[in-house]
């Protein structure tokens, strides 16, 4: 019987629909950084929004046509009410005044003129900006409980005339309902700002003020303006302000919108005065209600205005609940907006001044160890010319392994053994270093158990006591290793930290980082040596003491930054960690962006992992303490947080470009990049590098660091939410083409020269090399239950072996010369009983992380 392929497997359809569905859904890290960039525009609009910095929405405008406007609104009152269908103007009776302040609440001048007010029993009408009374809700409350009025100045105090319909009635309504939600009140009356008189209305402005009208708002403009706003001194702003003979007058004044010192003084001096004249002082609406009342008693006198269709008004009537709720969303609005900003502005300060200070701390220390290294007198101590075991973890490396081996195997030092441990390859990397046939290489094949376990597995069995880490993608010049361990002439350092290059330069990803690994790895190496608180010895290319890493217990698998961790407990057991600039290895960086992201992400988590593994440090005493105290919190604020923080850099300059002057916010920036290039141009000097890749620092400011940002982000995000984060294999296409099938003797030299990378091709050259045959005896280590196998090219032979139960164990930092092994033993005889075990590094971590 045959089964439908409908009831057993998925149909193509559906499997299409299957794939499309998961592409739909956005990875974590696009997500977040889609919602970051979301809020902060947002939040930026926002801001702009209230602080009235869409330039183009404050353009004032010249008075146009006229023609349309009836004579008798241009001739008229400035009270203009075109409620109801209605075109009609009213004025205040004779010897009334009505004081108007515009563009307030202000926390300095709207306290002082509420004084003046008060202490010579007056009342005012205040046109407020919605934004300020979001900003100052207490201060407008003041106002009202002071018994004068309140007036619509619009939200952000734009020329109406610039703007569409919609956005004019919003302008209204927001500073509506943030007076309501201020006072508990609403307000009939509006004034536009830029508005004059009424001689001043022209065909534009008219259509404005019917709008206004059929929203229900009166449209008050002035008799009088005081030009206050042009500060001319109290004596002129009294003249300015004073109607001639029994005239009423509503008058033009400002409490807001700058230094209003001569508005104060001139408010003092001119209410006495004009009351002395018989005059009296009343908001708006009062001095309206007034006209009113003096109409009707007064039927039937000819008058140019009509005030039939209005009725008494009511000062500041209650605000609906509606309106209240609505301004509380919207001041709260405001107050975040204003706050972030505020806190973005706040942190551009502080990125700023940290970058400064940490550029002339660079360019000071920096410059101290490039001089001290390049004085002629300048020596470690005797020449090191140890023994030295070479350890390269290898896991699916074929691409390169052949290059980096030969490169370390053929070194100009005269005892140099090499130990690749195949952590569990899958390609075939171990048979590729087989078929090299170098006498003085090795191979162990381990299970794949992690970068930590494979280290400590070469640990382990390596003969000598200096030992040298270098990642199997890793390409060594003729002299690095003579220089990586010449620094052990000073029996205080425990460990040397080398120069990594970039070797596949040919991209714009790879060539940015280029600059990073010389700007910020190899300078800030420098700096960290002058303070003694070396936080990382590269995995590419690191030196370091038997001894020392003995005291640490080896390589932890307990962070996913393995070399940060154990450099970190080096420096806590007091031993000097150093940086040989003349020691240089080079890489094979990755070429796009997701495998550079997925680079950096395990190094920025793992970074923090080992800060956060080392954090009793702080409160130790002795060399701990001190680390503790000097390189975690440098390293927190300049690895950690200053990266983190450095988008305010681009977002202020966002920012600045589109709202703010454009000269100056460019001046700005480019004084951030000269200082960065001028970092640049010395970490480059020091490093004896072409200067030409700096014609791309500034176009990685706009696509490099963004992403930067974002894995130390998710970075940050996955520590404090206590994710795992497993290891990811970066794709490699090796430094230097494949060798051929035939067995490749020592001899030749592959590491490229200086700034002339790719090279076309190394020329091996056979010279023969005594091999340096083994140790007296191998270090013992503990008991194993995986076998796993070593090949020895001296041998021709593969042994596969287990630990026998009952073995003694002991972790590698435990051997030494003449132990565990008889000396009349032939090369790797009895090999089987001491290798370590590959599920249980010697290092004894706790082993959540594995390679996969």
């Amino acid at each position: 019987m045959t089964t439908t392929p409908s009831t057993t497997t998925p149909t193509r359809r559906s499997r299409a629909r299957g794939r499309s569905r998961r592409r739909l859904l956005p990875r974590p890290r696009v997500m977040l950084g889609t919602l970051l960039i979301g809020f902060f525009v947002a939040v930026l609009v926002v801001q702009a929004y209230i602080n009235a910095e869409f330039k183009n929405d404050h353009v004032q405008t010249e008075v146009g046509d006229q023609a349309g406007v009836p004579a008798a609104i241009r001739a008229g009152g400035p009270i203009i009410n075109t409620t109801g269908g209605q075109e009609s103007t009213s004025r205040l009776p004779d010897r009334t005044i009505a004081l108007t302040f515009d563009d307030g609440p202000d926390p300095t001048w709207t306290p002082k003129i509420l004084k003046v007010l008060r202490d010579n029993d007056a009342h005012g009408t205040f046109f407020l900006v919605g934004s300020q009374v979001a900003r100052h809700p207490e201060l407008t409350k003041q106002i009202v409980d002071g018994g004068n009025e309140l007036g619509l100045h619009t939200f952000t105090h734009p020329n109406m005339q610039r703007l569409a319909p919609w956005r004019r009635e919003l302008e209204l309504s927001q500073n509506q309902v943030a007076i309501a939600r201020a006072t508990g009140v609403r307000t009939n009356l509006a004034r536009f700002p830029y508005s004059s008189k009424n001689a001043a209305i022209d065909e534009v402005n008219w259509k404005l003020v019917k709008e206004a009208g059929k929203l229900g708002y009166l449209v008050v403009v002035n008799d009088k303006d005081s030009e206050d706003w042009k500060r001319p001194g109290a004596e002129r702003i009294i003249e300015n302000a004073t109607p001639a003979g029994t005239d009423s007058a509503v008058i033009l004044f400002h409490d807001a919108g700058g230094e209003r010192s001569q508005t104060v003084a001139a408010l003092a001096e001119f209410i006495p005065k004009m009351k002395a004249r018989g005059y009296r002082f009343t908001t708006v609406t009062e001095g309206l209600n007034l006209s009113i009342a003096e109409q009707a008693a007064n039927a039937g006198k000819d008058r140019a205005e009509s005030t039939e269709a209005i009725s008494p008004l009511p000062l500041n009537p209650d605000a609906p609940k509606h309106d209240e709720w609505r301004g509380l969303a919207l001041i709260w609005t405001v107050r975040l907006a204003d706050g972030l900003v505020l806190a973005v502005a706040t942190l551009f300060v502080v990125v700023g001044a940290l970058t400064i200070g940490r550029t002339a701390l660079l360019l000071l220390l920096a410059t101290r160890h490039a001089r001290q290294r390049r004085r002629p007198d300048w020596r470690w101590g005797p020449p090191v010319t140890e023994p030295v075991s070479v350890i390269v973890p290898a896991y699916n490396e074929k691409e390169g392994i052949e290059a980096a081996v030969r490169s370390l195997a053929c070194g100009d030092y005269p005892h140099i053994e090499v130990v690749v441990v195949d952590d569990g390859s899958t390609d075939g990397t171990a048979d590729l270093v087989d078929r090299m046939g170098l006498p003085n290489v090795r191979v162990v094949r381990v299970p794949n158990g992690g970068k930590p376990n494979a280290l400590n597995t070469g640990v382990a069995l390596a003969r000598h006591d200096l030992i040298v880490t270098v990642d199997g993608d890793t390409i060594f010049e003729d002299d690095s290793i003579r220089r990586l361990v010449q620094p052990f002439a000073d029996p205080s350092v425990g460990a040397v930290a080398g120069n990594v290059k970039v070797g596949n330069r040919s991209s714009m990803v790879a060539l940015w980082q280029h600059i990073e690994y010389v700007i910020g790895f190899n300078l800030d190496r420098r700096l960290y040596e002058m303070m003694n608180c070396m936080p990382t010895v590269p995995g590419a290319i690191g030196a370091f003491r038997r001894e020392a890493l003995a005291e640490v217990g080896g390589v932890s698998d307990e962070t996913l930054a393995e070399d940060t961790d154990v450099t970190m407990a080096l420096c806590r057991a007091g031993w000097r960690v150093v940086y040989e600039e003349n020691a240089k290895a080079w890489t094979e960086a990755p070429t796009t962006l997701e495998q550079l992201y997925r680079q950096r992400y395990r190094w920025s988590y793992g970074t923090m992992q080992a800060m956060w593994k080392h954090r009793r440090s702080i409160l130790e005493s002795g060399a701990s303490g001190r680390f503790g105290r000097v390189g975690l919190p440098f390293l927190a604020l300049f690895g950690v947080a200053l990266p983190m923080l450095a988008p305010v850099v681009d977002i202020m300059l966002i920012y600045g470009l589109v709202f703010w002057e454009l000269s100056e916010t460019m001046v700005a920036w480019l004084g951030m990049l000269a200082l960065q290039m001028f970092t640049a141009a010395v970490a480059f000097r020091f490093d004896k590098e072409s200067l030409g890749p700096l014609l791309r620092l500034p176009l990685q400011q706009f696509a490099y660091r963004q992403l930067m940002y974002l894995v130390l982000l998710q970075s940050a995000t996955t520590a404090l939410t206590g994710g795992r984060l497993r290891w990811h294999k970066l794709n490699r296409a090796g430094l230097v083409a494949r060798s051929s099938p035939d067995p490749i003797g020592p001899g030749g030299t592959v590491a490229p020269a200086v700034d002339t990378w790719p090279p076309v091709g190394p020329d091996i050259k056979p010279t023969r090399r005594t091999p340096t045959g083994r140790a007296v005896a191998p270090p013992a280590v503990p008991p194993r239950s995986v076998p796993f196998q070593v090949t020895s090219h001296r041998t021709g032979s593969h042994q596969a072996a287990s630990h026998r139960s009952g073995s003694p164990q002991a972790g590698p930092h435990q051997a030494g010369p003449h132990q565990g092994v008889p000396a009349q033993a032939g090369p790797y005889d009895d090999f089987a009983s001491e290798l370590p075990s590959a599920g249980s590094p010697p290092a004894g971590g706790s082993g959540p992380v594995r390679a996969g």
